[in-house]
């Protein structure tokens, strides 16, 4: 499987330096063009590749580290989302509930990017702590992973697992993804919590 990540925000810019630390490969891409992430593509490693967002929305696996707002606009960028793996590491922060309606942020990206598997992870943790070292005080710092698509989640899990990190699956959007969601003022209880996995969890 091949990756890509579109933004060059402070949430992009870590996972890509995640990627480089564990020499996986991956693409990344703004608005701005290539020529704007040079100084990614010069990170230990060697494996960023900036590439144009035509180019970085050919991969298998897509990450999505933009706005909110922004979404609409990345999801025209490409006729057809069938297949795709898009991993939603956004928050709804300011979205009217109006337009949320009833379900969590991470269906209404489903919808947004029709045919894909998405998968939210990567969002609840503060930009800087996602950054740093996920080996933290004697273990590795948890990454919450949501889908409704049980094989995706997986997958994804398995990523954050070769980026570093302790990967807890959570379930469906609507059950245990719900602790992951921003519906207007109200942040679910597990945003923002650095927590630690020491040793590993019993199957």
């Amino acid at each position: 499987m091949n990756y890509s990540i579109i933004g060059s925000g402070k949430i992009g810019s870590a996972l890509a330096r995640h990627f480089a630390r564990n020499e996986i490969p991956v693409a990344i891409a703004n608005t701005r063009g290539p020529q704007s992430l040079a100084a990614l593509a010069k990170e230990p490693g060697n494996t960023v590749v900036p590439q144009t967002l035509q180019d970085a929305l050919q991969a298998d696996c897509i990450i999505l580290a933009v706005p909110f707002g922004s979404l609409h606009s990345v999801a025209s960028a490409r006729p057809d989302w069938k297949g795709k793996l898009v991993i939603d590491t956004t928050n709804a922060f300011g979205v009217p509930l109006e337009v949320l309606g009833d379900s969590p942020s991470s269906s209404l990206v489903a919808r947004t990017f029709p045919g894909s598997r998405v998968v939210k992870a990567f969002n609840h943790l503060p930009a800087a702590l996602l950054a740093s070292d996920p080996a933290a005080h004697g273990g590795r710092r948890v990454v919450f992973v949501s889908s409704d698509d049980a094989t995706a989640s997986e997958t994804v899990a398995a990523l954050a697992g070769q980026l570093g990190f302790a990967p807890i699956e959570l379930g469906k959007f609507a059950d245990g993804g719900a602790l992951l969601n921003v519906r207007g003022a109200t942040l679910g209880s597990l945003l923002l919590q650095n927590l630690v996995q020491v040793g590993e969890v019993a199957a």
